[in-house]
């Protein structure tokens, strides 16, 4: 267990593996305690290796977030805690990230669509009341959601995903704008994970370390920011 002392709690939403597993391992380090989530169904993930090596500091729910029933019945288990920082991570692609949208079938559209941006923010309006007054809700979100910064096309339909998150998210911090907590939609950059692929630039090392100090810095500072895993503002 981490020797590190902290009272302090997040909430990661899709912690199994990938960008998730390794926020959660890092603020682990800073001591904090971790609840992360895992689809039921799932065996053993690299969050339930993390649990059994730090008992008592973290601990897992079960929910898959397109289920809405799964997200009322979280909601319910959660009632009364409290959380520093809720941050929701989740994403996909769809099986041939090459086509053109013209070319998406009307399925994968739709699943797409509900997985990356309507499910997060289904969580986001669930359980943004568990975040304390001076928290932070952070949303993962891409580089590729960047509507000024597309000049190159490709992964189109994972890209207009992502673009309707920021919107979303950005609807969401318009109603909330009196609300004290930080808000942050975070690029990740390309990581060579099983979504990012083994051509991504960076390996998760270089990429979540930075990633969670960029999110706490954000701590204090009401309002919606889109950065970057190197604290650099993203085009809208």
């Amino acid at each position: 267990m981490s020797t590190a002392t902290s009272n302090r709690t997040i909430l990661i939403v899709g912690a199994s593996r990938g960008l998730g597993h390794a926020m959660a391992v890092e603020f682990v380090k800073k001591g904090w305690s971790v609840v992360g989530t895992v689809r039921g169904g799932t065996t053993r993930t690299l969050l339930h290796e993390l649990a059994d090596q730090h008992p008592g500091q973290v601990d897992i729910e079960v929910i898959d977030i397109v289920e809405p029933d799964q997200l009322a019945a979280l909601k319910q288990r959660l009632s009364g805690r409290a959380f520093d920082i809720l941050f929701v991570n989740a994403g996909t692609t769809n099986p041939d990230p090459t086509q053109t949208i013209g070319e998406v079938s009307t399925g994968d559209f739709v699943s797409l669509m509900i997985t990356n941006a309507l499910s997060p923010m289904r969580v986001v309006e669930a359980l943004e009341q568990n975040v304390t007054p001076a928290g932070i809700i952070g949303v993962m979100s891409s580089g590729q959601g960047s509507v000024g910064n597309n000049e190159t096309g490709e992964r189109e339909l994972y890209r207009g995903t992502k673009a309707a998150l920021n919107m979303f998210m950005r609807s969401f911090a318009t109603r909330h704008a009196k609300s004290s907590r930080a808000m942050v939609l975070m690029a990740p950059g390309w990581v060579r994970t099983d979504l990012g692929g083994p051509e991504g630039r960076l390996s998760i090392e270089e990429s979540v370390p930075s990633l969670v100090n960029v999110l706490l810095s954000m701590e204090g500072t009401p309002g919606l920011q889109y950065v970057d895993y190197l604290g650099r503002t993203v085009p809208w």
